[in-house]
């Protein structure tokens, strides 16, 4: 199994709740379907952009989906107590049994995961 680790820090000049952190996700995913739609002609403009430019927008959009998926993370487990860890592993699990990943590591594959900056 392929993995991705991506470390994101936790953002400490804010004070997110639960419902700021989720519009703001959503704000972020918004924004990285406008980068897809708009930068890959899909609204009828053409683009300004070379291919390479083009993924560098939507790949830096997609970070900040990310950044904010992390920052929710630790909403979670800072303000609601829930571990994280424990449910990555059931999520994974999850993807096994539905047949979206095959374990491939005693066949030399390598595990994608993305944590926040400071998890174990």
């Amino acid at each position: 199994m392929q993995t991705k680790k991506v470390t994101l820090p936790k953002l400490n000049n804010l004070s997110p709740t639960l419902e700021s952190t989720a519009l703001k996700l959503m704000e972020e995913a918004g924004e990285l379907a406008q980068a897809i739609g708009k930068l890959r002609g899909m609204s009828g403009e053409a683009s300004r952009l070379d291919e390479k430019q083009v993924m560098q927008v939507i790949s830096r959009e997609l970070l900040d989906v990310a950044q904010t998926a992390v920052s929710m993370m630790f909403v979670l487990e800072e303000q609601y107590g829930v571990d994280i860890d424990a449910l990555h592993q059931e999520h994974v699990e999850k993807l096994k049994r539905k047949g979206y990943i095959v374990d491939t590591q005693a066949a030399g594959g390598t595990t994608r995961e993305i944590k926040a900056a400071g998890e174990k």
